[in-house]
């Protein structure tokens, strides 16, 4: 099977000849969410999401540099990759059953499990102590879902972004913040006063999000052969040491 085929052998209407005839793959990302996406002092973004992205624009189109980056949320993520909006979401996207029937995945890149943050001398030691509790989720995630699932006695707080949320904990508006292990990660490592209890309530694998439909068959094809490649070649695994730990 020929994965990259050259100019003269492009159908219309696919989406990944669409985006070889433009010669620049567009990539939704959230740049508020460190250490996957986020501005470093340049106002670049940088990131593991942020980086994959460029492996994959180099696979795709031949080049790093080709990709234009596009900020998304994780309420509007999904929105974003099922109109076309932009062509492929890398952002920390979940494959459950329920987003397969909105959008398209890649195989994952990567698999996260659902964690806890509290303050360091918090008396919350378990999942069952956030009942009646009150917990951040961030809006669109599947933490959201998982936690009323499990705890249906916390008092759920939405919040827009990791950051806000983290504000909220310190300020003691919060009692914990539930989210994935990599994301949730990073405030351990800025901050001692808070940890991450030590149990993982879910599997969480980060796919590719993209629009549903036979006008991106040749491009999850492309997707999922790039993602084998660079596991194989431990471009994945440097990547994940490099920003995670």
């Amino acid at each position: 099977m020929i994965l990259f085929p050259s100019t003269d052998e492009f159908v219309e209407g696919d989406l990944y000849d669409e985006i070889m005839q433009r010669g620049k793959i567009r990539v939704g990302i959230n740049t508020n969410s460190k250490p996957f996406g986020y501005l470093n002092e340049k106002g670049e973004i940088i990131g593991y999401d942020a980086e994959l992205a460029r492996h994959i624009a180099q696979y795709l189109v031949k080049s790093r540099d080709r990709i234009e980056f596009v900020p998304v949320t994780p309420s509007n993520r999904l929105i974003m990759a099922s109109t076309g909006k932009v062509d492929i979401v890398i952002s920390t996207v979940t494959i459950t059953p329920q987003r397969q029937e909105v959008v398209s995945f890649s195989i994952p890149y990567d698999v996260a499990g659902q964690a806890v943050l509290v303050n360091s001398n918090s008396a919350i030691k378990s999942l069952t102590d956030l009942a009646g509790q009150n917990v951040g989720v961030i809006f669109g995630t599947t933490a959201e879902k998982n936690i009323s699932n499990m705890v249906p006695t916390a008092n759920l707080l939405g919040f827009r972004s990791y950051p806000d949320a983290y504000k909220a904990l310190k300020a003691g508006k919060i009692n914990a913040i539930t989210s994935d292990d990599t994301i949730l990660s990073r405030f351990v490592m800025d901050d001692k006063s808070v940890k991450l209890l030590p149990k993982r309530y879910s599997r969480e694998p980060y796919g590719i999000a993209f629009k549903k439909g036979n006008s991106t068959v040749k491009l999850k094809e492309n997707l999922d052969y790039a993602i084998k490649d660079m596991q194989e070649r431990n471009i994945i695994p440097r990547l994940r040491k490099r920003w995670i730990g």
